[in-house]
């Protein structure tokens, strides 16, 4: 799951730790050779496709990567021998998505009063495409936005409309430049300019300088309405004075400056991004033509380059982070480090320091896409044949921001009017008390069973009754409104926005979320088959209805719900 926002530009208790080590100390022999899977959906099986899918080797499949093939791979090779049919591109089970590495071009200037100015020497922009259409600068005059930080110091938004914004930022008690200027904060704040220029760049050194150029990822989908956004760079001091025609110090907020010409070039270089998608076809000649749509998304954020220790990292967001990305980072208080320590001597005795830069996605959707083979596969090997057809979609780029779903829906493989609901998993494998205030046993987060179709949401909700584990449905993340937005965060939205119904099963959030902590090793693998067997039984009561699920709603406003 994307963390919230990626698409916009706008107490944990010290009870909860000896659940933490209890679970260090179970480690092994949760990690076993893989083994034949068999046609039951069942904890093994689950566990021996995750080990896999979520392994260090996959180097956490970032769409884009030669490491998001590797786990697509896998993916095609078990449904090629599962007998399923392709429902790809030229009769493969991959569908390929335009996805773009965006490398600066090596030719880019901008020029003020007649002077030239360099990219990376000069200034070093930043990719805002991934926020939108980028605005040009060519012709535009430049305002002093002021001093970044509080905004009653900066000038206000209407003033900066059409224009290129100068900020600056404070200097420390050494009298240096302080690095900053929050990107996005930025460009939300200053969403009608034309650009925003930080002079910060003399204090930031080569190595950050190179962080700062490495080359964003693009998505090229059909979505023609794309907002446009400001330009942003980072910008020596020399260049922010001939911007404004003088000295910065004191120059009050307002003033009025040089015009700017020319634009910010990058060019576009194809990067790999699948999904991966599989059909069964039904077994009822009238209603084969007609889909349930089961998905989840293939893959994760990737890694890093800077090691840290793994437990270390745990038992910080056990106690200040325990939402993961969800919350904001900040630092410990003295109070929460001394918890933080006493979880850190009880797992020191389990084992040594061990450092992580992979993030693994285990839960982030490893448990969602494994989940999904095994109800391919107890459809494929096993003796119920639903009337309907159903096709299986692993999405690409859904932590990017729902690429694969949202190309899949404008390009789908089987005709859009025929998928009669769609059924997305994403983080099915958590949900424990320690993970989510009232978890426990059969805790699971519905998002959008009913926003479409009334029958729908009944429907699960009737087959749940049905189902060996006791579920407990948690509903409160599928308000309009709620500040997690859940239910514009992952796949099934791309296809609620057509119109199709959906829902979405999730086990929630938790500390390992987008963390290198999110590993196999965590995973409560009765849960997470608990959650696949039941989203099996809905698919097949779908797949098996005399009549297409009723829609009785409309189709979500995206401006109003999702605030993009």
């Amino acid at each position: 799951m994307p963390v919230s926002g990626v698409r916009l530009l706008m107490s944990v208790a010290l009870t909860s730790w000896p659940a933490l080590v209890c679970a260090q100390k179970a480690e092994l022999p949760l990690k076993h050779a893989p083994q034949p899977t068999t046609p039951a959906i069942t904890a093994a099986d689950l566990m021996t496709r995750l080990y896999i899918f979520a392994d260090d080797s996959m180097m956490g499949r970032e769409v884009g990567t030669p490491y998001h093939l590797k786990a697509t791979a896998y993916i095609e090779r078990e449904v090629r021998r599962l007998g399923l049919m392709p429902g790809g591109d030229n009769g493969t089970f991959f569908q390929n998505i335009p996805v773009f590495d965006h490398p600066l071009g090596a030719s880019n200037t901008l020029a003020v009063d007649g002077k030239t100015f360099s990219a990376r020497s000069d200034y070093v922009p930043r990719d805002n495409s991934v926020f939108g259409k980028v605005r040009s600068l060519d012709g535009v005059e430049a305002i002093f936005g002021g001093v970044y930080g509080d905004t009653t110091t900066m000038v206000k938004p209407a003033a900066a409309e059409g224009k290129f914004v100068v900020m600056t930022v404070p200097k420390g008690p050494d009298g240096k430049l302080i690095w900053g200027g929050n990107r996005q904060q930025l460009s939300g704040y200053y969403l009608g300019a034309a650009g925003v220029g930080v002079v910060s760049l003399d204090a930031v050194d080569q190595a950050t300088r190179a962080m700062l150029l490495e080359p964003a990822q693009t998505f090229k989908g059909d979505d023609g309405d794309d907002p446009a956004v400001p330009a942003f760079m980072y910008i020596t001091n020399a260049m922010g004075e001939a911007l404004m025609g003088g000295p910065l110090t004191g120059m009050a907020r307002g003033t009025a400056g040089r015009t700017i010409h020319g634009s910010l070039k990058w060019d576009d270089v194809p990067a790999p991004g699948r999904n991966v998608i599989a059909i069964l076809p039904g077994s009822d000649p009238k209603l084969k033509g007609q889909y349930v749509a089961l998905g989840a998304h293939n893959d994760h954020v990737g890694f890093n380059n800077e090691p840290v220790d793994h437990d270390s990292l745990r038992a910080f967001n056990t106690i200040v982070r325990p939402r993961g990305e969800d919350d904001q980072e900040r630092p410990a208080t003295a109070e929460e480090n001394a918890k933080i320590r006493l979880i850190l001597d009880s797992l020191r005795k389990i084992h040594p320091p061990r450092l992580d830069s992979i993030y693994n996605g285990a839960d982030d959707d490893g448990t969602g896409s494994m989940a999904l083979l095994e109800i391919a596969e107890a459809f494929a090997k096993g003796t119920q044949k639903p009337k309907r057809s159903l096709v299986f979609v692993w999405h690409a780029g859904e932590e990017k921001g729902l690429w694969g779903s949202e190309y899949f829906t404008d390009h789908p493989t089987v005709p859009r009017d025929s998928i009669v609901a769609q059924l997305n998993m994403d983080m099915i494998g958590r949900g424990g008390a320690q993970d989510e205030k009232g978890g426990g046993p059969g805790y699971l987060q519905l998002i959008g069973s009913r926003r479409l179709s009334t029958e729908l949401g009944d429907l699960v909700e009737a087959v749940a009754k049905t189902e060996p584990t006791k579920f407990y449905f948690d509903y409160q993340y599928d308000a309009n409104g709620h500040p997690q937005q859940y239910y514009c965060r992952s796949d099934h939205y791309e296809y609620a926005r057509y119109g199709i119904p959906i829902t979405f099963f999730s086990t929630g959030g938790h500390r390992d979320y987008h963390q290198v902590t999110d590993e196999p090793q965590y995973i409560d693998y009765d849960q997470l088959t608990g959650v696949a067997r039941l989203v099996f039984d809905v698919a097949l009561r779908v797949a098996d209805l005399d009549h297409r699920v009723v829609v009785d709603k409309s189709k979500p406003n995206p401006k109003a719900q999702c605030k993009q």
